[in-house]
Protein backbone atom coordinates (compact mmCIF):
# COMPACT_ATOMS: atom_id res chain seq x y z
CA UNK A 1 0.00 0.00 0.00
CA UNK A 2 1.22 3.34 -1.15
CA UNK A 3 1.67 6.22 1.37
CA UNK A 4 -1.09 8.32 -0.13
CA UNK A 5 -3.19 5.51 0.17
CA UNK A 6 -2.25 4.59 3.73
CA UNK A 7 -3.54 8.13 4.45
CA UNK A 8 -6.80 8.30 2.32
CA UNK A 9 -7.93 5.60 4.56
CA UNK A 10 -6.75 7.24 7.29
CA UNK A 11 -8.48 10.04 6.54
CA UNK A 12 -11.79 8.09 5.62
CA UNK A 13 -11.50 6.26 9.12
CA UNK A 14 -11.96 9.19 10.87
CA UNK A 15 -14.69 10.94 8.85
CA UNK A 16 -16.44 7.31 9.23
CA UNK A 17 -16.26 7.79 13.20
CA UNK A 18 -17.13 11.25 12.91
CA UNK A 19 -20.33 10.35 10.88
CA UNK A 20 -21.45 7.47 13.68
CA UNK A 21 -20.37 9.47 16.84
CA UNK A 22 -22.75 12.71 15.18
CA UNK A 23 -25.55 10.09 13.97
CA UNK A 24 -25.90 11.95 10.81
CA UNK A 25 -23.51 12.87 7.62
CA UNK A 26 -22.36 16.85 7.61
CA UNK A 27 -21.88 18.32 4.27
CA UNK A 28 -18.57 18.28 5.27
CA UNK A 29 -18.28 14.97 5.66
CA UNK A 30 -20.09 14.14 1.60
CA UNK A 31 -17.20 16.98 0.80
CA UNK A 32 -13.96 15.07 2.33
CA UNK A 33 -15.78 11.39 1.37
CA UNK A 34 -16.46 12.59 -2.12
CA UNK A 35 -13.51 13.71 -2.78
CA UNK A 36 -11.55 10.69 -1.47
CA UNK A 37 -13.73 8.68 -3.54
CA UNK A 38 -15.28 10.31 -6.37
CA UNK A 39 -18.04 9.22 -8.08
CA UNK A 40 -18.23 5.79 -6.21
CA UNK A 41 -19.71 8.09 -2.90
CA UNK A 42 -22.41 9.58 -4.82
CA UNK A 43 -23.54 6.08 -6.26
CA UNK A 44 -23.28 4.62 -2.60
CA UNK A 45 -25.58 7.73 -1.74
CA UNK A 46 -28.09 6.85 -4.34
CA UNK A 47 -28.30 2.91 -2.78
CA UNK A 48 -28.74 3.77 0.64
CA UNK A 49 -31.38 6.68 -0.16
CA UNK A 50 -33.25 4.05 -1.73
CA UNK A 51 -33.28 1.60 1.12
CA UNK A 52 -30.72 -1.04 -0.80
CA UNK A 53 -28.46 -1.77 2.26
CA UNK A 54 -29.38 -4.86 4.91
CA UNK A 55 -27.32 -6.25 7.77
CA UNK A 56 -27.96 -9.92 8.22
CA UNK A 57 -26.55 -11.01 11.74
CA UNK A 58 -26.28 -14.21 12.52
CA UNK A 59 -27.84 -16.18 15.99
CA UNK A 60 -26.35 -16.68 18.40
CA UNK A 61 -23.09 -15.83 17.27
CA UNK A 62 -23.81 -11.97 16.18
CA UNK A 63 -21.59 -12.17 13.18
CA UNK A 64 -22.97 -9.93 10.15
CA UNK A 65 -22.45 -9.05 7.17
CA UNK A 66 -24.17 -6.92 4.65
CA UNK A 67 -26.40 -7.16 1.16
CA UNK A 68 -26.41 -4.55 -0.66
CA UNK A 69 -28.24 -3.65 -3.89
CA UNK A 70 -26.39 -3.18 -7.24
CA UNK A 71 -28.03 -0.66 -9.88
CA UNK A 72 -28.09 -2.56 -12.62
CA UNK A 73 -31.10 -3.48 -14.11
CA UNK A 74 -30.96 -7.64 -12.59
CA UNK A 75 -30.84 -5.39 -9.03
CA UNK A 76 -28.32 -7.73 -7.81
CA UNK A 77 -27.14 -8.13 -3.93
CA UNK A 78 -23.45 -8.00 -3.16
CA UNK A 79 -22.27 -9.57 0.22
CA UNK A 80 -20.45 -7.04 1.54
CA UNK A 81 -17.71 -6.40 4.67
CA UNK A 82 -17.39 -2.61 4.53
CA UNK A 83 -13.66 -2.68 5.37
CA UNK A 84 -12.37 -5.78 3.77
CA UNK A 85 -14.68 -7.40 0.77
CA UNK A 86 -17.31 -6.83 -1.63
CA UNK A 87 -18.45 -9.96 -4.24
CA UNK A 88 -18.70 -7.17 -7.25
CA UNK A 89 -17.36 -7.25 -10.18
CA UNK A 90 -15.90 -3.77 -9.47
CA UNK A 91 -13.71 -4.95 -6.11
CA UNK A 92 -12.16 -8.00 -7.63
CA UNK A 93 -11.27 -5.49 -10.98
CA UNK A 94 -10.95 -2.12 -10.43
CA UNK A 95 -9.36 -2.17 -6.39
CA UNK A 96 -7.89 -6.12 -6.12
CA UNK A 97 -7.03 -6.61 -9.67
CA UNK A 98 -6.15 -2.98 -11.22
CA UNK A 99 -5.66 -0.75 -7.59
CA UNK A 100 -7.24 1.95 -9.11
CA UNK A 101 -9.87 2.93 -6.22
CA UNK A 102 -10.13 2.58 -2.44
CA UNK A 103 -13.20 1.02 -2.29
CA UNK A 104 -16.43 -0.09 -4.06
CA UNK A 105 -19.54 1.58 -4.07
CA UNK A 106 -21.42 -0.96 -2.12
CA UNK A 107 -18.29 -1.09 0.59
CA UNK A 108 -19.33 3.02 0.72
CA UNK A 109 -23.05 2.44 1.23
CA UNK A 110 -22.93 -0.27 3.92
CA UNK A 111 -20.08 2.02 5.58
CA UNK A 112 -22.46 4.75 5.30
CA UNK A 113 -25.22 3.00 6.03
CA UNK A 114 -23.81 1.74 9.16
CA UNK A 115 -22.39 4.93 10.75
CA UNK A 116 -26.00 6.46 10.42
CA UNK A 117 -28.20 3.49 11.40
CA UNK A 118 -29.79 3.61 8.09
CA UNK A 119 -30.11 -0.18 6.98
CA UNK A 120 -32.89 -3.20 7.06
CA UNK A 121 -31.52 -5.30 9.56
CA UNK A 122 -32.63 -9.23 9.47
CA UNK A 123 -31.78 -11.77 11.52
CA UNK A 124 -30.49 -15.46 10.52
CA UNK A 125 -29.78 -18.57 12.04
CA UNK A 126 -25.60 -19.15 12.58
CA UNK A 127 -25.59 -21.65 9.88
CA UNK A 128 -27.97 -19.86 7.50
CA UNK A 129 -25.05 -17.40 7.69
CA UNK A 130 -22.76 -19.88 6.89
CA UNK A 131 -24.30 -20.87 3.95
CA UNK A 132 -24.46 -17.07 2.62
CA UNK A 133 -21.13 -17.14 3.22
CA UNK A 134 -19.83 -20.77 1.27
CA UNK A 135 -21.66 -19.53 -1.61
CA UNK A 136 -18.47 -16.47 -2.34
Amino acid sequence: MSVATGVALAVADAVWEQIKVAGHVSDEHLSILEHLFGKNMLRACKILDEGGVRRVTGAPSGRSLFLVMGESKRKEEYICFPEHLCTCYSFFYDIVGRGEQLCCKHQLAARLAEAVGQHQEMEVTDEELAHMLAKL
